[in-house]
């Protein structure tokens, strides 16, 4: 894994367990509500299209999306 650009590998991740899942950002709101996340539309939609959040909100995601293995590769 050399030369990568990890942003758009973020953002690519999320997006591929989103469709996955076939849930949306409102979807993905409520999950995170739940789970006392609190996110905005324009907040989610902004993190997830630049690939610039925290892992801690990355491991929100897939906890929200129940995801229970990550793989890298």
């Amino acid at each position: 894994m050399t030369d990568i650009d990890w942003n758009k590998f973020a953002t690519n991740t999320i997006k591929s367990e989103l469709a996955r899942s076939g849930i949306g950002y409102d979807e993905l709101i409520n999950r995170l509500d739940a789970i006392g996340v609190k996110e905005s539309y324009t907040g989610i939609a902004a993190k997830i299209n630049r690939g610039t959040f925290s892992f801690a909100f990355y491991a929100q995601c897939m906890k929200a999306l129940g995801v229970r293995d990550i793989r890298l590769n």
